[in-house]
């Protein structure tokens, strides 16, 4: 509708009188000043409300809140035009009144009720497009529970349109908060005629709790409370994420904190709390920043230098419990700003590594002393999983075979140069489970290239789920064993030898005597020269065959052990006629020389044949190696108050890398199964048990020599035959 043409004239006849004649103010007027009072009295209450809810938690929740401040703006303007249009209306209205006035008694025209009821409506209207403009629920009630006007959001809220709701009673729509909880703080507000806080609200039609921050204000008629006007900013959403925070905060095992730049205590949860051995959150927050230290003077361990900006920082530090213990945490912690930019404050959390750390330890102890007991094993430790790598070496692999553990790990057993078949072999049957537990001997190449016989023993490895993860075989080396036992077993063949021979010597002594006896009285009874001279050459030649069967004899059964006084030229020949045949058969010469003159030596004949026969053995057997026939050089004589015997032969020589061990127990040179690495060994026993010694070298012309010496025997000396 539109106004009519007469309000103009209405409204300057009204003007006019009111400039012409003062009047005392209506109850329009007393209005209008009560509109701008309650505006004034709004804003500031809204400052105040703002100031008390929102400055405390902008200031202390870990999350940016500045929209509620700018919403709160938005929220001043919007209200003071809308009361600038009220102001303006009610002026309009009390024009329009005031000239009703002046007209007592005559019955108002029709087009000033149509003006009035068009500005009544243009008013209704502009105050509902107001509260709908909210984006915050808005309401007016009556103390007795009566809607008076909703906006919009709260129409949405509960589900009815506008007209469904206003003249309800507001609980037909809310479950909480109850009638008789509101009546309980009704009498307070009414004192105060405003109210702020947090309502935790229910609605009847959905059953999940709302939180807003509300603003109550008084309706005041006639300076008499007799509604309420709310205003509610839904802040659900955040209270749950404030209710989320607060419960991981609290349920949470590691420690969480809250403090100062300069490392004070502003919160902690119930779980740092504990690991700190206190009782009462308040107790540890009382305390000073250096108070944690456990180590006095240093810096608080949970502040940070000036300079610091405040970086996620994490690392280990040391506290001190209640009871005075060092605890270890892992610290990680970062900082929060304020809008200027300055630090305001340290969050962080301390996961208790004291246990941890302590186990580390044990941990390092006890790989310490695997490892040390791996060490000291005997046998040599080889872990292989199924992919056939090595796993694990133990550091005796450089004794065995010559290796670094680092030189087998992660390999597999065919990727090495010198791998054993039989080690493969013992490690499939065991992996495959054709065989739980098995052991096996094999040759194994050492790094200077000697062989080693080694005696492995394997079984299953398994994992902690008990899955079958690979096998470990323990090595042994048994090469002295097994050379113990070649010699053990050489040594029962050459008694049963002995044996034989004795009994073969013995046999032909008998037949020997007669022999030479019956030569004899033959050469006596001969008158022929052609006949002696046989019987002569058959006497040398039973002289020469007994002369065999006693050496025989003493090689067989010798004399009991003891040193004498011995003709080392004598102990030669009867070690060359020992050998005789052999050296014959192999096409080699023998060169006996010895000086006219040779003393006597205080030793045992028998270990002193030993010696020479093996000298005379490994010269044979060097002189076979490299040529069909060859010459053995011996040469006996004395130095001072020293005998000495060298054997030379003709042979290949010594290599080089092996002179220096040479005459170390089973060392050997010869190919597998020509030798047991014993014999020259022996021979430096012998001779260092008769203070004497046995040297090696290579003669300049080529060949081996091999000399003995030996102490001569005091103030007695035989001529050489």
């Amino acid at each position: 509708m539109r106004a009519s043409p007469a309000v103009p004239s209405i409204m300057a006849q009204e003007s006019s009188q009111v400039s012409r004649s003062a009047r005392p103010p209506s109850n329009l007027e007393r209005e209008e000043s009560q509109l701008w009072r309650l505006l004034l009295l709004f804003m500031v209450l809204l400052a105040a409300g703002f100031a008390a809810l929102a400055w405390e938690r902008l200031e202390n929740l870990p999350y940016h809140l500045g929209a509620l401040a700018v919403g709160t703006l938005v929220l001043s303007v919007l209200f003071a035009v809308y009361a600038y249009g009220r102001r303006r209306e009610v002026s309009e209205l009390k024009t329009l009144l005031h000239g009703l006035q002046e007209h007592v008694g005559a019955a108002p025209s029709e087009a000033q009720l149509d003006q009035l009821s068009q500005m009544i409506q243009r008013s209704q209207r502009s105050f509902k497009e107001l509260i709908d403009s909210f984006e915050d629920a808005a309401c007016a009630v009556s103390l007795d529970g009566t809607i008076r006007t909703v906006n919009k959001r709260v129409a949405e809220m509960v589900g009815l349109p506008y007209t469904a709701i206003v003249g309800h009673d507001v609980y037909e729509f809310i479950a909480e908060p109850t009638r008789s909880g509101v009546e309980t703080g009704l009498g307070r507000f009414l004192e105060r005629k405003h109210w702020a806080g947090t309502v935790r609200v229910v609605l009847k039609n959905n059953a999940r709790p709302l939180y807003f921050d509300c603003v109550l204000n008084g309706i005041v008629k006639s300076d008499e409370v007799v509604g309420v006007s709310v205003l509610g900013r839904d802040v659900t959403e955040q209270r749950e994420k404030e209710l989320r925070f607060t419960e991981l905060f609290e349920t949470l095992q590691e420690g969480v904190y809250f403090s100062t730049p300069n490392g004070n205590l502003l919160d902690a949860n119930p779980a740092l709390v504990g690991l700190l051995g206190y009782e009462k959150k308040e107790e540890l927050l009382s305390l000073d920043a250096g108070d944690l230290n456990f180590d006095p003077g240093q810096q608080p361990v949970l502040g940070r230098a000036s300079g610091d900006r405040g970086a996620v920082r994490t690392r280990e530090i040391k506290l001190k419990r209640k009871n005075g213990t060092p605890a270890l945490f892992l610290d990680s912690s970062r900082a929060v700003w304020d809008v200027s930019g300055n630090v305001i404050r340290y969050q962080g959390t301390l996961v208790d590594i004291t246990d941890k750390r302590k186990m580390e330890r044990e941990l390092l102890q006890q790989e310490e002393f695997r490892r040390r007991l791996l060490e000291s094993f005997p046998d040599l430790i080889l872990v292989i999983d199924l992919g056939e790598h090595y796993t694990f070496v133990s550091s005796r692999v450089r004794d065995l075979l010559g290796y670094q553990p680092e030189d087998l790990l992660r390999k597999k057993i065919s990727d090495l140069e010198d791998h054993s078949p039989e080690l493969a072999s013992l490690y499939h049957d065991v992996a495959s489970s054709r065989q739980i537990f098995a052991s096996a001997e094999y040759g194994a190449r050492h790094r200077d290239r000697s062989w080693r016989t080694m005696r492995a023993s394997a079984s299953q490895l398994f994992d902690a789920e008990s899955k079958l993860s690979g096998v470990i075989i323990s090595v042994r080396d048994i090469t002295v064993e097994k050379k113990l036992e070649e010699q053990i077993v050489q040594s029962e063949r050459l008694a049963a030898m002995g044996q034989m021979i004795g009994g073969v010597a013995h046999e032909l002594n008998n037949p020997l005597t007669s022999i030479l006896g019956v030569s004899e009285l033959l050469q006596d009874a001969q008158t022929s020269e052609a006949a002696r001279k046989q019987l002569v050459m058959l006497q040398q030649q039973a002289r020469r065959a007994a002369e065999i069967v006693h050496n025989l004899t003493y090689f067989s059964r010798p004399p009991a052990p003891g040193k004498t006084r011995v003709n080392l030229a004598e102990i030669v020949e009867r070690t060359l006629n020992l050998h005789a045949y052999s050296l014959r058969k192999n096409n080699i010469t023998v060169d006996f020389l010895r000086e006219p003159t040779v003393p006597l030596v205080e030793a045992d004949p028998h270990q002193l044949m030993q010696v020479f026969l093996n000298l005379v053995l490994n010269a044979e057997q060097a002189i076979r190696e490299a040529r069909d026939r060859g010459t053995l050089r011996i040469r006996l004589g004395c130095t001072g108050d020293s005998v000495w015997a060298s054997f030379h032969d003709d042979g290949p020589g010594i290599a080089g890398e092996s002179l220096p061990n040479i005459f170390d127990p089973f060392y050997t040179t010869k190919r597998p199964g020509r030798g047991t690495g014993l014999g020259l060994s022996i021979c430096k026993a012998v001779m260092k048990e008769h203070d004497g010694s046995v040297e090696a070298a290579n003669a300049p012309g080529g060949g081996a020599v091999f000399t003995v010496r030996l102490r001569a025997a005091a103030k007695y000396t035989q001529p050489g035959r």
